[in-house]
């Protein structure tokens, strides 16, 4: 059993969280991550996502979801909300009931991933362009760890981006948002719209780029270790309710 599981965003794998999992172990907490399906170009969709993580995911686990990984992670609580003790947003889409992840980004108040975004012929997935990749997703991160990043993406099928979510379930589960406000991907303006209904001890920020797995592990680390301590005195106090 693991008290977390790690969700990875657009274009990445398990492989993202690598610098995490130990540096939770060394704080006590158990971290697993997992690949979502259709990494290898494969047809999938958001409630494939949906059902890899339920499968991954033992009773009482906090899901963190990484940038698109907030709409899997959101959709696997509405499938089965009494398996998790709660939800992390790290600098991700938290849903809007009736919209899909797609309609969010356009409704942001920037688009600093577009000139990045090449799609395919086929238009049922879409790739970052390797050269813009380190600036948008990795500019506070050593030379060499994005490079190793860079080479490791692979193409996000669209299918799961354009379906919409009406969350009724995963809003009754605790939840957190961590904004990065250094993040070039999604403003954090944007991020701080998205967690605007959570109550205020639930939203904190880092000061990191879209991608804090890889620039600060250990503080990261700390701040969901945190977080999660958090979850278990909210279910303990309503427990003793």
């Amino acid at each position: 059993m693991s008290d977390i599981l790690l969700v990875h965003g657009s274009w990445h794998g398990a492989w993202c969280w690598d610098r995490v999992i130990p540096a939770l172990a060394r704080l006590g907490i158990t971290a697993t991550a997992i690949d979502l399906p259709g990494r290898d170009g494969s047809p999938t969709t958001l409630e494939g996502y949906a059902k890899a993580i339920l499968a991954a995911a033992s009773p009482g686990t906090v899901l963190v979801g990484h940038s698109a990984g907030g709409y899997a992670i959101t959709a696997a609580a509405e499938d089965d909300p009494a398996r998790f003790a709660g939800l992390i947003y790290l600098c991700a889409y938290l849903p809007a009931f009736g919209q899909s992840l797609a309609e969010m980004r356009r409704a942001g108040p920037s688009q600093p991933l577009l000139p990045a975004i090449r799609m395919a012929a086929d238009r049922s997935s879409f790739t970052i362009d390797p050269g813009l990749a380190p600036a948008v997703l990795y500019h506070d991160c050593p030379a060499e760890v994005s490079a190793q990043a860079v080479a490791r993406l692979c193409p996000q099928p669209v299918t799961p981006q354009e379906t919409p979510l009406w969350p009724k379930a995963a809003p009754t589960l605790p939840r957190h948002y961590i904004i990065c406000g250094d993040d070039r991907a999604i403003p954090p303006d944007h991020q701080a719209r998205m967690a605007r209904d959570l109550p205020p001890d639930a939203v904190t920020r880092l000061n990191a780029s879209h991608s804090p797995f890889l620039s600060m592990p250990d503080r990261l680390s700390v701040r969901l270790a945190e977080i999660l301590r958090q979850f278990r005195s909210v279910r303990s106090i309503d427990g003793a309710a």
